[in-house]
Protein backbone atom coordinates (compact mmCIF):
# COMPACT_ATOMS: atom_id res chain seq x y z
CA UNK A 1 0.00 0.00 0.00
CA UNK A 2 1.22 3.44 -0.73
CA UNK A 3 1.19 6.13 1.90
CA UNK A 4 -0.19 9.52 1.03
CA UNK A 5 0.20 12.55 3.22
CA UNK A 6 -3.08 14.04 4.26
CA UNK A 7 -3.74 17.66 3.38
CA UNK A 8 -3.57 20.14 6.20
CA UNK A 9 -7.04 20.60 7.64
CA UNK A 10 -7.69 23.70 9.71
CA UNK A 11 -8.76 22.93 13.26
CA UNK A 12 -10.69 26.15 13.72
CA UNK A 13 -13.22 27.73 11.46
CA UNK A 14 -12.12 31.20 10.49
CA UNK A 15 -12.57 33.47 7.55
CA UNK A 16 -15.26 35.18 5.64
CA UNK A 17 -18.25 33.29 4.32
CA UNK A 18 -16.66 33.31 0.85
CA UNK A 19 -13.44 31.82 2.27
CA UNK A 20 -15.44 29.17 4.09
CA UNK A 21 -17.28 28.27 0.89
CA UNK A 22 -13.93 28.03 -0.91
CA UNK A 23 -12.56 25.73 1.83
CA UNK A 24 -15.64 23.53 1.62
CA UNK A 25 -15.34 23.36 -2.17
CA UNK A 26 -11.67 22.36 -1.87
CA UNK A 27 -12.52 19.66 0.66
CA UNK A 28 -15.34 18.41 -1.56
CA UNK A 29 -12.97 18.23 -4.56
CA UNK A 30 -10.39 16.28 -2.51
CA UNK A 31 -13.05 13.85 -1.32
CA UNK A 32 -14.39 13.39 -4.85
CA UNK A 33 -10.87 12.61 -6.07
CA UNK A 34 -10.35 10.10 -3.27
CA UNK A 35 -13.67 8.40 -4.02
CA UNK A 36 -12.81 8.22 -7.72
CA UNK A 37 -9.48 6.57 -6.85
CA UNK A 38 -11.21 4.03 -4.59
CA UNK A 39 -13.83 3.22 -7.21
CA UNK A 40 -11.11 2.75 -9.83
CA UNK A 41 -8.98 0.62 -7.51
CA UNK A 42 -11.86 -1.68 -6.53
CA UNK A 43 -13.59 -2.03 -9.90
CA UNK A 44 -13.75 -5.78 -10.68
CA UNK A 45 -12.40 -5.28 -14.20
CA UNK A 46 -9.38 -3.36 -12.87
CA UNK A 47 -8.76 -5.89 -10.08
CA UNK A 48 -8.83 -8.70 -12.66
CA UNK A 49 -6.48 -6.76 -14.96
CA UNK A 50 -3.97 -6.16 -12.15
CA UNK A 51 -4.16 -9.78 -10.99
CA UNK A 52 -3.58 -11.06 -14.51
CA UNK A 53 -0.62 -8.71 -14.94
CA UNK A 54 0.85 -9.94 -11.63
CA UNK A 55 0.48 -13.59 -12.64
CA UNK A 56 1.89 -12.93 -16.11
CA UNK A 57 4.88 -11.13 -14.57
CA UNK A 58 5.71 -14.31 -12.62
CA UNK A 59 5.92 -16.39 -15.80
CA UNK A 60 7.14 -13.92 -18.47
CA UNK A 61 9.93 -11.33 -18.33
CA UNK A 62 9.37 -7.72 -19.34
CA UNK A 63 10.79 -8.43 -22.80
CA UNK A 64 8.42 -11.38 -23.35
CA UNK A 65 10.80 -14.26 -22.59
CA UNK A 66 9.51 -17.16 -20.46
CA UNK A 67 10.80 -17.36 -16.87
CA UNK A 68 12.00 -20.95 -16.71
CA UNK A 69 12.81 -20.66 -12.99
CA UNK A 70 9.06 -20.28 -12.41
CA UNK A 71 7.64 -22.36 -15.25
CA UNK A 72 9.82 -25.43 -14.53
CA UNK A 73 8.58 -26.09 -11.00
CA UNK A 74 4.94 -25.50 -12.00
CA UNK A 75 5.19 -27.96 -14.90
CA UNK A 76 7.07 -30.46 -12.73
CA UNK A 77 4.48 -30.22 -9.97
CA UNK A 78 1.66 -30.68 -12.49
CA UNK A 79 3.31 -33.77 -13.97
CA UNK A 80 3.78 -35.28 -10.50
CA UNK A 81 0.17 -34.53 -9.57
CA UNK A 82 -1.21 -36.08 -12.77
CA UNK A 83 1.05 -39.10 -12.27
CA UNK A 84 -0.24 -39.59 -8.74
CA UNK A 85 -3.86 -39.33 -9.88
CA UNK A 86 -3.26 -41.91 -12.63
CA UNK A 87 -1.45 -44.21 -10.20
CA UNK A 88 -4.19 -43.95 -7.56
CA UNK A 89 -6.92 -44.61 -10.12
CA UNK A 90 -5.03 -47.64 -11.40
CA UNK A 91 -4.60 -49.01 -7.88
CA UNK A 92 -8.25 -48.39 -6.98
CA UNK A 93 -9.59 -49.95 -10.20
CA UNK A 94 -7.58 -53.18 -9.75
Amino acid sequence: MSTHSRPEVPTTITGTPDELVAQIDEARARLAGTIDQLVDRTAPKNVARRTLADIKAKFVTEDGQPRMETIGPVVGGTVVLVGLVVLIRKIVSD
